[in-house]
């Protein structure tokens, strides 16, 4: 267990992640060079540096901003050590100890880019390409930015994202469009990213990450894997619960909770509201006014507060999720001291955009997809997607701009983040069910009235909260690109340890070949 580390809150200034610049633009794109480097840093007043990992040796790291059909062309460099500092559980898929202990590859979370610039789990790669995996290598990835929306990229190495993403390897991703640029929200220093996570130290300011459930049980292995894990202190871009000074006037804010499993539930101790412009996949039809926000891990809410009669007051962002340690109920300050520099010429506008929402007698294919939690050989909880582990053959395929409803039932405790890579998801409904009736016959009997999304929810997403107890059902269009993608819970401990499935979008010629090989393979 950690040696508990008291730190106190709101000593350190909020940082604001460094943006960073193209190499070299052309009539084909802006092309990036990004290199992953070990580092130290200090994350509190009173801590000392920490050990880090970080793309071009930031945490977080550099922003990327760019505008919508821009083409990102980047180049990701892996300049890590050997050796991993953090634990390492070799009986995990991927994570054996034939495999490199330093492995890397990343993924533009929520990013619509073809599978070979992805950040499938296999395709990764060791210092200075020494080493690679068996899928997909490409040494410049491309990113064709085709949605205006908050992003992030971060590390997704099978079998160690959890210990990679923890060492500090994440950053914003922000794509923009001139019809959001015409709405005049509050822009510039304004607008600020804040990537929200937690972290636990050891005494000598290292970071902390647990080796094992439980030290007296000889039957697991060491290292063993924790999951999930919540930390002890919640850190915004890389300070612990910090401050920010800020005029009495509307801010934007691009919240992302990225945290390894951590649920937040954030509230404003003023008591004044959160306006939601935003959520994972760009701007909502109209802003919905907020005195909670819920984001399970991914989760991005994109929202304008109001301080403008707020002169002189000091304001916490707290986390009000159940269960919330009080080292972690303090999420930042902001001190409204800072006097009016011009007049507050941003607007909040009563209509975003129009979203051309998907209906459901359009959907070719209804899939019920269970979220299931069982043991493993050593008898530690093991949560799985439809009973089935990364290496069972892969069982969700679709044509290329086919619409499918997915219902996710969630026989587990836990409350699931599911992302599917490159996919929009709309939330149709969420229903309870009784679920031991389903374990013992198969059949779903509701205990309850199907409810609707949050108003916060109905745009389109690319996590989804999926409760305990519920059957959640979304609607999504595969497209626009054929190919291996990937679907998973997002709690990174439940992604590392088997809860994460391949899924095929094929072209329409593509399918045909794919059942005649069927045929003369006889259906294997």
């Amino acid at each position: 267990m950690a040696v508990k580390v008291n730190l106190q809150k709101f000593v350190d200034k909020l940082p604001i992640p460094k943006t960073i610049r193209p190499i070299k633009r052309g009539k084909k794109g802006s092309y990036y060079e990004v290199t992953m480097r070990e580092f130290t840093q200090k994350l509190h007043r009173d801590l000392a540096p920490t050990r880090l990992w970080g793309y071009n040796g930031m945490y977080p790291g550099p922003t990327f901003d760019v505008m919508k059909g821009e083409t990102a062309f980047v180049k990701w460099m892996n300049d890590l050590p050997h050796k991993h500092f953090l634990p390492i559980d070799t009986t995990i898929h991927g994570a054996e100890k034939t495999f490199p202990q330093v492995r890397t590859v990343v993924h533009l979370h929520g990013g619509k880019q073809h599978d070979h610039s992805d950040g499938y789990p296999d395709a990764w790669f060791t210092r200075n390409f020494e080493q690679t995996g068996p899928k997909f290598q490409r040494k410049v990835y491309e990113y064709p930015n085709l949605e205006a929306t908050t992003l992030f990229y971060h590390d997704h190495a099978m079998g160690i994202t959890r210990l990679n993403n923890y060492a500090g390897l994440g950053g914003f991703f922000i794509i923009r469009d001139e019809h959001e640029q015409s709405l005049n929200l509050p822009a510039g220093k304004y607008e600020i990213p804040l990537m929200i996570q937690d972290r636990s130290f050891n005494p000598d300011g290292s970071l902390y990450y647990p080796d094992t459930p439980d030290k007296n049980n000889d039957r697991l292995p060491y290292p063993s894997i924790v999951t999930p894990f919540d930390a002890d202190y919640i850190l915004v871009n890389g300070k612990v619960s910090p401050y920010l000074e800020v005029e009495p006037r509307k801010y934007r804010f691009r919240m992302l909770n990225f945290c390894n499993s951590r649920a937040i539930s954030f509230k404003l101790d003023s008591g004044q509201p959160f306006y939601q412009i935003g959520t994972d996949r760009g701007l909502l039809e109209k802003p919905v006014k907020m005195n909670e926000i819920l984001l399970l891990t991914t989760e991005r809410a994109d929202v304008i507060v109001d301080f403008s009669r707020s002169f002189g007051k000091t304001i916490i962002l707290k986390n009000v999720f159940k269960g919330a340690s009080p080292e972690t109920t303090d999420v930042m300050q902001f001190r409204v001291n800072t006097p009016l520099k011009a007049k507050d010429a941003s607007s909040l506008p009563d209509h975003l955009r129009k979203i051309e929402f998907l209906s459901s007698e359009t959907a070719k294919r209804t899939r019920d997809l269970t979220l299931v939690r069982v043991e493993d050989a050593y008898g530690r909880s093991l949560n799985l997607l439809d009973s089935k582990r990364w290496n069972d053959p892969i069982s969700e395929k679709m044509d290329l701009g086919s619409i499918e409803i997915w219902r996710l039932i969630n026989l587990s405790d836990d409350d699931h983040p599911i992302h599917l890579h490159i996919v929009d998801m709309q939330i149709l409904e969420r229903q309870p069910f009784d679920v031991a009736h389903f374990k013992a016959t198969g059949n779903l009997e509701f205990t309850g009235h199907a409810l609707p999304p949050e108003p916060n929810e109905r745009g389109f997403k690319d996590t989804i909260r999926a409760p305990a107890g519920t059957v959640t059902s979304f609607i999504a269009s595969f497209d626009p690109f054929a190919g291996l993608f990937v679907w998973h819970c997002h709690m990174l401990e439940h992604e590392d340890d088997e809860m994460m499935r391949p899924f095929l979008i094929l072209k329409k010629q593509k399918r045909l070949k794919h059942i005649l090989m069927k045929m003369i393979n006889g259906n294997r």
